[in-house]
């Protein structure tokens, strides 16, 4: 695709900048092969090493970055997100990126430009998760919640008509692409976010603990954890994550249940190379966690939805067994599981663990969405206007 000129300047659109997770891995990723690209975010409150480590020139942000108090308290002004995004000069820019998993995707661009949305997910807690978010924030009766219901309905017609302003949709895994398709009737390319699978070990022995590594928030369901090892009490669990929920999950552990708290990479990495299973319960839209225990060699015992079901190989599928699902979000549910995975251990090893990571790389990512970018321009700067679909990826475990 030599034929058609490369664009000149790419604006890459990033939700806001607060702390360092799957998300900035991506931006950081994007930015590695166009390391040209301007950065925009609504808010850049990263760390100067964290910064760095990004890898941007500069960030543009916008008036919200005066705002005050809004390291502390970003989620007040939700209702103003909208406006800030749309405040964004984009004037002079031929191709824009924007990483999104709420309102990245509504930057305002002109006919000319091509924008292309890497979207993780359709706006959670205008959707599909709307009821646990008013739940989990007092906000589901009395008028508080009727004017967070209100707020929330507004959102969803913003965000609806943000995605007619959005040339090429690219998901981050195909039950997302399925999301998009639901909320927004428009089709989706799929390209895996990248995992850095190589700083983790798997030739280490295995240990007699199990271990999950989440973000303690209602909806990862480590509660579910802690009341499905509380009826094994000779199964040890490490629970390694910071959250608001810390607290309150310190107090109902029982006594076989390790709760570390937050925790630098490398002693993440250490746990995950030593556990004898990765456990997780959340019902997420890719999951990198699991990814980065198989990379281990650690297998998973997951809860067999969403992205977990394009992550990990269960025994009977055709390849090497990675992991097992449990159907139900009970305790129950995962401790039969664990008795299951117990009852099979010899089914999985940690070389197979790691090949099947391998295909979650940063390179695999690199190389697939510069290959989509490229594809775009060349059908754009022709006049191809509809872009869908370029190239829709298999499944993973196709």
């Amino acid at each position: 695709m030599t034929d058609c000129p490369t664009p000149r300047r790419i604006a890459i659109v990033h939700e806001w900048l607060t702390q360092w997770g799957g998300s900035e891995d991506c931006v950081q990723g994007m930015l590695r092969d166009y390391p040209g690209a301007d950065l925009f975010a609504t808010i850049d409150c990263l760390s100067d090493a964290d910064r760095q480590r990004l890898g941007a020139q500069r960030v543009s942000t916008t008036f919200l970055q005066r705002a005050p108090w809004i390291k502390t308290h970003f989620s007040h002004y939700l209702p103003l997100t909208a406006n800030a995004v749309e405040s964004h000069d984009l004037s002079g820019y031929e191709l824009i990126v924007s990483s999104s998993h709420a309102f990245a995707k509504g930057v305002l661009t002109a006919a000319h430009q091509l924008h292309i949305s890497y979207t993780y997910t359709p706006m959670r807690y205008a959707w599909d998760m709307n009821q646990e978010y008013l739940r989990d924030y007092g906000l589901d009766c009395g008028v508080k919640g009727y004017l967070a219901r209100q707020m929330f309905q507004r959102l969803r017609l913003w965000d609806r008509a943000a995605a007619h302003n959005v040339d090429l949709f690219v998901a981050i895994s195909h039950h997302v692409r399925r999301r998009i398709w639901r909320t927004y009737r428009r089709p989706a390319q799929v390209i895996y976010p990248p995992v850095s699978i190589e700083r983790f070990d798997p030739t280490q022995p295995r240990e007699d603990f199990y271990l999950t590594v989440s973000r303690l928030v209602s909806y990862k369901r480590v509660d579910l954890m802690l009341e499905a090892f509380r009826t094994m009490p000779s199964r040890k669990l490490i629970v390694i994550g910071g959250g608001p929920d810390l607290e309150r999950l310190q107090k109902m552990a029982p006594p076989n249940v390790t709760l570390m708290g937050w925790q630098p990479d490398r002693v993440v990495a250490d746990h995950m190379a030593r556990a004898r299973a990765f456990v997780f319960a959340a019902h997420e839209d890719f999951g990198i966690s699991p990814v980065e225990a198989q990379a281990a060699g650690a297998p998973v015992i997951a809860l067999g939805v969403g992205g977990a079901l394009e992550t990990v190989c269960p025994p009977g599928g055709g390849r090497a067994p990675t992991g097992l699902f449990f159907e139900q979000q009970t305790p129950q549910a995962l401790a039969d599981a664990v008795q299951a995975f117990e009852a099979q251990r010899d089914l999985f090893s940690a070389a197979q663990c790691r090949a099947w990571s391998e295909r979650f790389s940063e390179a695999r990512f690199r190389r697939e969405f510069s290959e989509l970018l490229e594809a775009a321009w060349h059908h754009w700067s022709r006049g191809e206007m509809v872009l869908e679909p370029l190239l829709i990826s298999p499944p993973v475990h196709a």
